[in-house]
């Protein structure tokens, strides 16, 4: 399935970013699209119906020195896309921008935009932050400078190459015959939220390894089985969250109470209303999350 902040619709250029010359001349064609973020929040145009604020290439010429170059997210329809960071300006609305137009929280803008800007926005968001951390060479500390329209940083001091990275994180729904498992973490317990058991994946470990480990360390759980269900970008900075079902092998639940505040079994019947947001105290991720969507499966039968 798709989820919010997948099915990104550009091709990402491969072959056309190895060329400086094409990427420099690429940025200032006038047919070029621009996407501003500031601050790590995404240009949006409410005008009509909640789309991506795109502008044209003169939003260059009003950034002030020292601005980031822009980063190349692809090409549609052979017309370059590209995002920039204009956090150098302090005032916003000091921007040649439409009327209509605002900053807007990546997370709250997709759930107004279609399904493809969200895979823009995932994308977006993501390559402006890693540059934003990784300004500075990891082998030897000097500055870098960003090559392939973004697609690297290269330190000129010991000539080392960094890739913007995604940190896979394992997410699963854990069942036994008609009950899950749903915990909270500590960041959560304010809000109330309770949701599938997730972790990042460590280094020489498989997704079931994953999966296993983060069960037995959360929830004190070993497991029959797991499968595969999907996954999902989270650029927040930039996550892979890889979705699984996992059938308990027993329903004793001891969890880490250093990490979470609670861990416990909820009925078919409690999943189904909390998806509804109908339960009087349960309360679950939205549709933007894939937590909701593995609930969600498990709750109709399709979790294995």
């Amino acid at each position: 399935m798709q989820h919010v902040f997948s099915g990104n619709p550009f091709d990402r250029a491969e072959a056309e970013r190895r060329d400086p010359a094409w990427i420099e001349q690429a940025s200032k064609r006038p047919e070029t699209r621009i996407l501003p973020i500031w601050k790590l929040n995404v240009l949006i145009s409410r005008n009509s119906a909640p789309t991506l604020g795109w502008v044209g290439p003169s939003i260059l010429d009003a950034l002030p020195g020292g601005a980031p170059a822009p980063v190349l997210l692809g090409l549609r329809n052979g017309i370059p896309h590209f995002a920039v960071d204009v956090s150098v300006v302090e005032d916003p609305s000091t921007l040649p921008l439409a009327a209509g137009h605002k900053f807007e929280d990546a997370r709250a803008a997709a759930s107004d935009v279609s399904a493809h800007e969200t895979g823009i926005i995932a994308q977006a968001k993501a390559q402006v932050d890693w540059h934003l951390r990784h300004r500075f060479c990891s082998v030897c500390g000097s500055a870098t400078v960003s090559e392939r329209g973004g697609l690297q940083r290269h330190c000129l001091s010991c000539n080392a190459l960094h890739f913007p990275r995604t940190d896979p994180v394992v997410i699963m729904l854990v069942h036994r015959d008609d009950r899950c498992i749903l915990g909270q973490t500590r960041a959560r317990a304010a809000a109330g939220f309770y949701s599938c058991l997730a972790g990042f994946m460590d280094q020489g470990e498989s997704i079931e390894e994953a999966v296993r480990r983060e069960v037995r360390e959360e929830a004190g759980l070993e497991l029959e089985s797991v499968r595969y269900h999907s996954s999902q970008p989270w650029p927040f900075p930039s996550s892979l969250m890889i979705g699984c079902h996992a059938r308990a092998a027993s329903d004793q639940v001891r969890f880490d109470a250093e990490e979470m505040t609670d861990v416990r079994w909820y009925s078919r019947e409690d999943a189904l209303m909390a998806l509804k947001g109908e339960h009087p105290s349960l309360k679950v991720p939205g549709p933007i999350a894939i937590a909701h969507h593995l609930i969600k499966a498990w709750t109709t039968g399709q979790a294995g």
